[in-house]
């Protein structure tokens, strides 16, 4: 893959290549929701939902919400605005406070599969949890794709069931935030160079 890979927020303009992905992932299984139901939950918590560009083209999405811990979206309503006193000042958004961040739907192309944009994507969505101080990203592993999640850390959470509606075999798994990683500074003979900032 030689064009540009950029992962940046969902806007208003992706929806039709989002609800296309989603409809063409989905529809196979069952599990398709519609554009109505997508946009409820990106409505949640718009800034935890992505888009992965491949050049010009928008390649794949992620959707997730803060959710309480063994609990997950139902699939055969749209999501609601949560409940409660609002934070902050009066016309601003409702701020989800932090926990658990819910991966309630990622897609890549088929034809882009298997070349690391959900890796990218992945990756942008832990970096987000992390700076939220989410602790945990669960999700429900739907068609088969268990072993797929696990092999990226998740495990499955005995004793939480989802609905008939994510179809048969759907597994609920999470996995902590792993706390960022620190390189270790080297020793340097000289002062470091002075950067930008410090001779402005």
């Amino acid at each position: 893959m030689t064009d540009p890979v950029r992962v940046r927020p969902l806007a208003d303009g992706d929806w039709d290549a989002v609800v296309t992905l989603e409809r063409d992932a989905y529809t196979g299984l069952g599990l398709s929701e519609g554009r109505a139901a997508l946009q409820s939950r990106a409505a949640v918590s718009p800034d935890t939902c992505f888009v992965v560009d491949v050049g010009a083209r928008t390649a794949g999405y992620v959707l997730a919400l803060p959710y309480p811990p063994h609990r997950y979206p139902d699939l055969a309503r749209p999501e609601e605005p949560p409940e409660g006193p609002q934070e902050g000042a009066p016309g601003e958004p409702f701020v989800v406070p932090p926990g658990n961040l819910h991966l309630h739907d990622i897609v890549v192309a088929p034809g882009l599969r298997r070349q690391g944009l959900a890796r990218h994507l992945l990756h942008h969505l832990t970096g987000t949890a992390r700076a939220r101080g989410d602790q945990r990203i669960s999700l429900v592993a739907v068609g088969g794709t268990e072993p797929f999640w696990s092999a990226r850390g998740f495990v499955p959470e005995p004793g939480v069931a989802p609905g008939d509606a994510y179809g048969g075999g759907a597994v609920y798994m999470s996995k902590p935030v792993a706390a960022a990683r620190q390189t270790r500074a080297r020793p340097s003979l000289s002062p470091p160079a002075p950067t930008l900032r410090e001779v402005s």
